[in-house]
């Protein structure tokens, strides 16, 4: 089950806006130098370059299935290539956006100096990402993950989120150098009539890696044990899943 771009737009608007709330914080200069991280689909990197004219930008994404959707663009440079591997490579850049991407990105205490290294003088570091550790699907899902029969199977496959405490992105960054610093999180709320609605939203995301590695039968075991704890968690209508987003925002 590879990233799925139809499965993951179905949430846009709630995806979509933590980007806008992102990218307000970046502070426009002529001729910017733009990398997008984890860019998907192209098309929130399509809306960075448009609300920077004159910028250069880049998008890299490691599916192969996200970027067949990418949108054309004289501006606009889109390869297939992880975060790690990008950070090998000398490039330096005015702005480092990544959205929703370096929860997938393991060690923060050692990628965030990583990537500030890849600024240019007075660059600027914008990053948005899930609060694992306290989205409660997120909690569920990892919790099941760790239970037979599917910890047999999947625990090669297991992701221990690596998002860290505002208080210690708030230290990173300013041991790194930091100024202006803007760290906080934020919650956007998903109101669901039905379980369909919440186990819809995160098999376009956290649900991937597990769905790639279960075959028939045990995946539709899972999906259903799955589901059922969501219905278990979530016992009234309307349902209000509280999704959390940490903000990273820093001038070097």
């Amino acid at each position: 089950m590879p990233w799925n771009p139809e499965v993951y737009n179905q949430f846009k608007e709630k995806r979509y806006a933590p980007f806008y709330d992102l990218i307000g914080h970046i502070h426009s200069k002529p001729g910017m130098r733009m990398i997008d991280l984890g860019c998907g689909t192209g098309e929130l990197t399509k809306v960075l370059a448009d609300r920077f004219p004159g910028s250069q930008v880049t998008g890299i994404d490691s599916s192969a299935e996200m970027l067949a959707k990418v949108p054309q663009q004289e501006n606009i440079d889109f390869i297939q290539r992880s975060v790690e591997a990008q950070l090998t490579l000398p490039d330096k850049w005015d702005a480092i956006v990544a959205n929703a991407s370096l929860q997938w990105v393991d060690d923060h205490a050692r990628l965030f100096p990583d990537l500030i290294s890849k600024l240019l003088p007075d660059g600027q570091l914008a990053v948005q990402m899930p609060s694992q550790k306290e989205n409660v699907l997120n909690q569920l899902l990892y919790k099941l993950v760790h239970e037979q029969p599917f910890f047999e199977v999947l625990k090669n496959a297991i992701h221990h989120p690596p998002v860290l405490s505002l208080d210690d992105y708030t230290t990173l960054l300013i041991n790194n150098g930091a100024k202006d610093v803007v760290v906080y999180q934020k919650v956007y709320p998903i109101i669901a009539a039905s379980i369909d609605t919440l186990y819809d939203f995160i098999s376009g995301s956290a649900l991937v890696p597990y769905m790639e590695q279960l075959e028939a039968p045990l995946q539709a075991v899972f999906v259903s044990v799955f589901r059922d704890r969501i219905a278990q968690y979530y016992t009234s209508s309307p349902m209000v899943y509280a999704f959390k987003r940490i903000f990273l925002i820093a001038r070097f």
